[in-house]
């Protein structure tokens, strides 16, 4: 194998390991391992273009464009590449997702016919809580499954907590990741800080800890419901015609209603709690 070739895998390699660190902003699962990247090109000059298809054609668009932007933040971290291009295809509104991502214009203004006015911030938050408290709860029933007490877990500090060692594959991935959400959320900078705080950082007591976990086993229950959902919805989709390759279906039937409303200049479904529960906005 030549060296060219060898470096061109390299690179490929690294472009997929950033997309594993890319999630669904509801399920708090990477996109690789939802089987939404179809495939990814390095290009002679550097260049990257990931495609990717979600569930359904109808997907809330809000969760596409902040999957299709962080794919190119992520991506474009990496020192050798020129340019990364993720490509929507096969949405109602991919073409002004794919332009307002690679113009790096903000949801609202990409999307201004369709969603205006629409800031992602509060949504991000909403779904950065979700994830650190699905998280949280995996840790904290793995720490009880191996013997700790609430008592201990709840004054266990990061020193301590860094110090265990799970032998479960998971559990060990798990407790990596919510390392990074707590230094996300600046509550895990010193050695001596509690491992085991709320979102806001308040320390949790012993005898909250039964209704806390009552609380984030329903976060918990909600997201692989969904996480479910998606998953069977894009294996039936990937058995369906390819709408931008069969020719058969037009942009102007998204197929939520039939209506022929995503040729218009109409306000997107707005997502509920549940990302395939559609309300109109």
């Amino acid at each position: 194998m030549g060296a060219p070739l060898l470096e061109h895998d390299r690179k490929a390699s690294e472009v997929w390991k950033c997309l594993a660190s890319v999630t669904d902003p509801e399920l708090d699962e990477a996109v690789t391992e939802l089987g939404f990247i179809e495939h990814v090109t390095v290009d002679d000059n550097d260049g990257v273009d990931i495609v990717f298809r979600l569930p359904t054609y109808w997907c809330s668009a809000n969760f596409a464009f902040l999957m299709a932007d962080d794919m190119r933040k992520a991506v474009s971290s990496l020192p050798w590449v020129r340019e990364a291009r993720p490509r929507l295809r096969d949405h109602m509104v991919a073409e002004e997702i794919n332009r307002g991502v690679r113009e790096g214009k903000p949801f609202g203004e990409a999307l201004k016919d369709f969603a205006p006015g629409g800031s992602l911030d509060e949504l991000r938050e909403k779904f950065h809580r979700k994830a650190f408290e699905r998280r949280q709860e995996f840790m904290i029933l793995a720490l009880r499954g191996v013997g700790f007490e609430d008592p201990a877990i709840c004054r266990m500090d990061l020193r301590s907590f860094d110090d265990i060692d799970f032998d479960a594959e998971e559990v060990a991935r798990q407790k990596a990741r919510y390392r990074q959400i707590l230094a996300e959320r600046d509550l895990g900078a010193l050695p001596g800080d509690r491992a085991f705080v709320t979102y806001e950082g308040r320390p949790i007591r012993p005898h909250e800890m039964t209704p806390y976990l009552q609380r984030l086993r329903g976060v918990r229950i909600n997201m692989e419901f969904n996480s479910a959902l998606c998953r069977g919805l894009l294996a039936a989709r990937n058995g369906e015609p390819d709408v931008d390759k069969a020719g058969g279906a037009s942009r102007a039937s998204c197929a939520a209603c039939g209506s022929g409303c995503a040729g218009q200049s109409v306000a997107l479904p707005v997502v509920s709690a549940e990302k395939h529960s559609i309300v109109p906005s």
